[in-house]
């Protein structure tokens, strides 16, 4: 039996935007939720403490000494060679199916796996062991000739394989002399022949994989790490309603033993708005385009009324948080939650959040589904209650638990959706409603430089963090991002040199400094320290910029991906994985910082 390891974040995501799973460095799934990204996590040994052997799929290796790992270039399909101390090894392709067929796209709950003998003798031994429940059981099994069903839930999850079936249910070790084949997928007999069917699907998959990144508009430096960060960005989101999460993974604590562990397996608006603007700087309008059809069903069913600032990929609005209490954690630093009761505060940040992206569908004529007069009109709907909330009390975009103001970056969030609701007018030749949301945006505007303006002497002043205090946190320099204030605003660099004091660890930002429900934050906020190296750019400091940029890329996993958080001091990764928020910072500082591709053209 193989040794217990410590858990880590050195994880690979493979997945095909229905389902997903993470694979550790000797190829083994280690997380995976069936049949979608917030559902049972049937491959959970990430979290399962020391009980690795079980919520796992692997292959070991006899005398493994060794392992390396790489993508299929521009593709979401995994190669790692094992190697064992005589010289044996195999490599385990793995992948999930995505190409489009019979007028649809093929994307099913279902995992390939191919190990391929490449020199010597190797012997393996399959180690198949899904749990149920959050991690409550293993599953029981029945298996045919050629099959396993492993019983997960309501729908079992059957594997094909051409492997022998007796030495999978026994974990015996067995040599490997042929190419060997794992379909883990829906409850159904494998059509046709297992082995061409696989090799056939593997081909199709990479072949969609690579035309889509063909159709990103990349910078001319960092190409890698930007169609590496997009396609991961690609596989957040839920194709069948459009919705994106904020990661693939619950409960990674955001620092060692702080109780700070979240379930992100959720859409949130505010993440959402972030990952399709940095995507279609890169030209992906398909995301755009299903995420904007998940918001219209949001809008529909908020009916005029408050907007929440997450829901399930499925448009649920009850997301209870509840504790799985059969898993330890991630390295035993439990709880592992499931279910977010975010849900339930008042972020008025969300409106803004809603309009912005909406407003291309207005204006953007390569889109399939341009947005109508009706469209405008439930728009108008979430303006009106950013108009009405813009000045009054909530979580923030923190999500504090314990204590509501009037947060800078809500208020400003507000002012941007009737900024830009006064743009979509005067573009559809509605000058009387352009007039009213250009009034309203000016109101919002003069509140917000009386009431967030703080006087500090010498230093200056700053913006704080929310109408009722002083403190400052890394959302301030957005206000340039959302077109509030212009870089050379004298309030934006008095308050941009604030947050740098003040927030700045080195080479990395905190969100904020001040104490929270759980205490002072021990981590960086690795999409702050993106906005700190814009702020930089911004300010003409690019030497600096790019510096600060290429150690932060220089902190991302092997498989170039980023969580949600970093020691500043031992610049180890914590928090959710991947996160969406720092991969968007990947893309949008590649983006400033890269040098013009007519250098080269």
């Amino acid at each position: 039996m193989a040794e217990p390891v410590t858990a880590d974040l050195e994880l690979w995501p493979i997945g095909n935007c229905q389902v997903s799973a993470l694979i550790d460095r000797d190829a083994a799934i280690v997380w995976g939720c069936v049949p979608r990204v917030d559902g049972d996590p049937v491959f959970c040994s990430l979290l399962n403490g020391d009980r690795s052997e079980a919520g796992v799929w692997r292959f070991e290796l006899e005398d493994q000494v060794s392992a390396r790992q790489e993508y299929i270039r521009n593709t979401p399909i995994l190669v790692t060679r094992l190697e064992a101390e005589d010289g044996s090894a195999v490599e385990v392709l793995d992948f999930c199916p995505r190409f489009e067929g019979k007028g649809r796209m093929y994307r099913p709950v279902a995992i390939g796996r191919i190990v391929r003998p490449v020199s010597g003798n190797p012997r393996i031994r399959v180690v198949l062991r899904p749990m149920k429940n959050y991690g409550a059981q293993i599953a029981a099994t029945t298996n045919g000739t050629n099959h396993v069903r492993y019983l997960v839930g309501p729908q079992a999850l059957r594997l094909s394989t051409d492997a022998p079936v007796g030495y999978i249910l026994e974990q015996r070790s067995f040599r490997i002399e042929d190419d060997t084949h794992f379909f883990l997928g829906p409850d159904e007999p494998f059509a046709g022949n297992l082995r061409e069917e696989i090799r056939r699907m593997e081909q199709a998959t990479r072949k969609y994989w690579q035309q889509w990144v063909r159709g990103l508009a990349t910078p001319f430096e960092w190409q890698d790490e930007v169609i590496r960060c997009a396609i991961t960005l690609k596989l957040c989101q839920h194709e069948e309603t459009g919705a994106i999460v904020a990661a693939l993974t619950t409960s990674i604590p955001e620092a060692p033993h702080s109780q700070r562990n979240w379930d992100y397996r959720y859409c949130w608006i505010r993440d959402s708005y972030y990952t399709v603007q940095a995507l279609n700087r890169l030209g992906a309008l398909d995301v755009l385009e299903k995420y904007l059809g998940y918001l219209r069903n949001i809008v529909d069913a908020a009916k005029g009324g408050s907007i929440q600032p997450l829901y399930s990929v499925m448009g649920e609005s009850e997301l209870d948080e509840t504790t799985a209490a059969y898993l330890a954690g991630y390295r035993g630093m439990g709880p592992v939650r499931r279910g977010n009761a975010a849900y339930k505060q008042i972020q008025h940040d969300c409106y803004g959040q809603i309009v912005l992206p909406t407003v291309q569908g207005f204006i953007d004529r390569r889109l399939l589904r341009m947005a109508d007069e009706r469209d405008f009109e439930s728009l108008e709907e979430v303006g009106e209650m950013a108009w009405r909330m813009h000045d009054q009390p909530d979580a923030g975009l923190w999500e504090f638990r314990t204590r509501q103001e009037v947060h800078t970056y809500s208020a400003v969030m507000s002012w941007a959706a009737c900024d830009r609701l006064a743009m979509t007018a005067e573009w559809l030749g509605k000058q009387e409603r352009a007039d009213l949301w250009r009034e309203r945006a000016d109101v919002i505007r003069a509140r917000i430089e009386e009431e967030a303006w703080v006087e500090n002497g010498e230093e200056g002043g700053h913006y704080g963090a929310s109408f009722e205090s002083d403190y400052l946190d890394a959302s301030l320099l957005q206000m340039v991002e959302l077109r509030f204030l212009s870089p050379d605003n004298e309030r934006f660099q008095s308050t941009f040199a604030a947050v740098e004091r003040h927030l700045r660890r080195g080479d990395f930002m905190l969100r904020y400094a001040a104490e929270d429900d759980f205490g002072k934050p021990e981590t960086a906020f690795n999409v702050c320290t993106f906005w700190l190296i814009e702020a930089l750019h911004l300010a003409g400091r690019d030497e600096e910029a790019r510096r600060l940029f290429e150690t932060m890329l220089s902190h991302t996993t092997r498989s170039g991906l980023l969580s949600e958080d970093l020691d500043y001091e031992s610049s180890e990764l914590w928090g959710n994985f991947p996160q969406t928020y720092s991969l968007v910072g990947v893309i949008n500082c590649a983006g400033l910082l890269s040098k013009p591709w007519s250098q080269v053209r």
